[in-house]
């Protein structure tokens, strides 16, 4: 049974610039994937439940990797919830916002990176007491433009921009001051686990932890 975690959403956002957002179809493939990001200084591992094997991934990398702190995505109900706390995951990222996912993950101790993509469901998010979110799809929902635009009345919000996101363009968004990481697949492309080339998934965390240095110091 997952005990209540102390962890917070924050926390989260914050240990890395980019939180990788994974897609598994084979639990043999997790463990490994966990120790290739962890070698690149990735720690929080968001792992999505679109696949059949999405909880037994979690579950592997709780019980074998205790040094990656690992998440469940793509989580829309209290069923998913209570699924993902059981298999230890310690935080959870929503793809939108209601007040019964809110619930849901409290009491199964997840801390909660919701996805909103409006200013209403910043406000709903925020009237439930949540304000580090997560901005879905960051990119096809008006990108670093819209972000600007909230950091006036949402001064008080801090932001993952989730879907679309790239090498390439996290600069742009990690700038930005209402933005504290962003939530990337190009860490783990889709070929990468079938092929078992852990040490491309290495080098390309590496280049976060370096694009980081570059914006911001040390």
């Amino acid at each position: 049974m997952n005990t209540p975690s102390s962890l917070t959403a924050l926390q989260v956002m914050q240990d890395a610039p980019v939180i990788p957002v994974i897609v598994l179809n084979d639990v043999a493939h997790a463990v490994p994937l966990a120790h290739a990001l962890l070698a690149g200084g990735i720690r929080m591992l968001e792992v999505t439940l679109r696949t059949p094997q999405a909880l037994a991934c979690i579950e592997a990398i709780a019980r074998e990797v205790p040094e990656a702190v690992v998440g469940a995505g793509t989580v829309r109900s209290r069923a998913d919830a209570q699924a993902a706390a059981r298999a230890g995951a310690r935080f959870a990222v929503s793809p939108g916002y209601t007040c019964a996912i809110g619930q849901a993950c409290r009491d199964a101790g997840l801390a909660l990176l919701p996805g909103v993509a409006t200013g209403s469901e910043i406000m709903m998010a925020q009237e439930d007491g949540f304000t580090e979110l997560k901005f879905f799809p960051a990119v096809q929902a008006g990108g670093v433009a819209m972000l600007k635009a909230w950091s006036g009345p949402f001064f008080d919000v801090k932001f993952c921009p989730t879907g679309g996101i790239t090498l390439q363009n996290a600069p742009d968004f990690l700038a930005l001051p209402n933005v504290v990481c962003v939530g990337g697949s190009w860490l783990v492309p889709g070929n990468v686990a079938e092929q078992g080339d852990w040490g491309r998934v290495t080098r390309l965390a590496n280049e976060t932890r370096v694009l980081h240095r570059q914006l911001f110091g040390g």
